[in-house]
């Protein structure tokens, strides 16, 4: 015991600030980039790079020679392989820490609900169906894909004709990810069983069926009646007026955002 206590002493002592720095900024990098990766398909790629990563050491230290042998070529392989397939997602991470976006995180959120806003209450107006999905924690990228990409900035204008009735995307649902419109015409779970009156449409059994998968917030605009509900963990908040839509709405997708914000980037909001 008293050998363990003299070499942690001895090994503090030889601990220098720059030893410090280091490992934050590591663990900077690190935490940014599973951030980045969150429910994407690289998170798969990574963890079959790093089931073949562990196989090789417990073969190394098994002392299986030939599969050993095979391992130390397929691993080197395999990583050029992902930087090969992958490059367009490394290309957009780059761009992402070199265009500084975030810093911008939070103002980029704002914008976004507010663009929301200002379109839902014109679908409710002029009572246009309307399904707009917010990823929050868990990440939405299954869903992503089984609609048209856009990747743009969400604006009232362009949310107005996304839902253009007799549209190509119309019938499907807008996923916003990270403060841009992902994708449009989107399919989503339906619920399979929910206590909804049967006056309650398709939109609103997807909107439930998604949100009892997954941590999202999501957006209907019913085309009968024009009432504006949001889902969240397979319940529905029905007929929201204006204000208290925009509330809930700030509330739920502003504090999922505060809390995937690091310490440093987080600010309190304007009320």
């Amino acid at each position: 015991m008293l050998q363990f206590f003299h070499d942690l002493s001895w090994s503090l002592a030889k601990f220098r600030w720059q030893d410090a720095v280091d490992i934050i900024f590591v663990a900077f990098v690190i935490y940014h980039l599973i951030l980045f990766i969150q429910g994407t398909k690289v998170v798969q790629a990574l963890k079959g790079l790093l089931i073949l990563v562990v196989v090789f050491l417990v073969a190394r230290i098994m002392g299986f020679e030939t599969v050993t042998w095979v391992l130390r070529g397929l691993v080197p392989m395999g990583v050029i392989a992902f930087l090969v397939v992958f490059h367009p997602e490394i290309r957009r991470a780059l761009v992402h820490i070199g265009g500084k976006r975030l810093f911008n995180v939070y103002q980029q959120e704002e914008k976004a609900i507010e663009e929301i806003v200002k379109a839902t209450s014109t679908f409710s107006e002029k009572k246009i169906g309307a399904l707009i999905v917010l990823e929050r924690e868990v990440g939405l990228k299954n869903y992503i894909e089984t609609g048209i990409e856009i990747d743009s900035f969400v604006t009232a204008e362009l949310l107005d004709n996304i839902f253009f009735p007799n549209t190509s995307l119309h019938d499907g649902a807008v996923i916003i990810q990270h403060s841009r419109i992902a994708a449009a015409g989107c399919l989503l779970p339906l619920a399979a069983e929910t206590a909804l009156p049967k006056s309650f449409g398709t939109r609103h059994l997807a909107a439930i069926g998604l949100t009892q998968e997954t941590d999202a917030v999501v957006i209907i605009v019913s085309e009968e009646t024009g009432t504006t509900s949001i889902a969240l963990g397979g319940k529905l908040s029905h007929d929201l007026d204006p204000t208290s839509f925009r509330k809930t709405l700030r509330n739920l997708y502003a504090s999922s955002t505060q809390r995937r914000m690091p310490l440093y980037l987080k600010k309190l909001p304007n009320r």
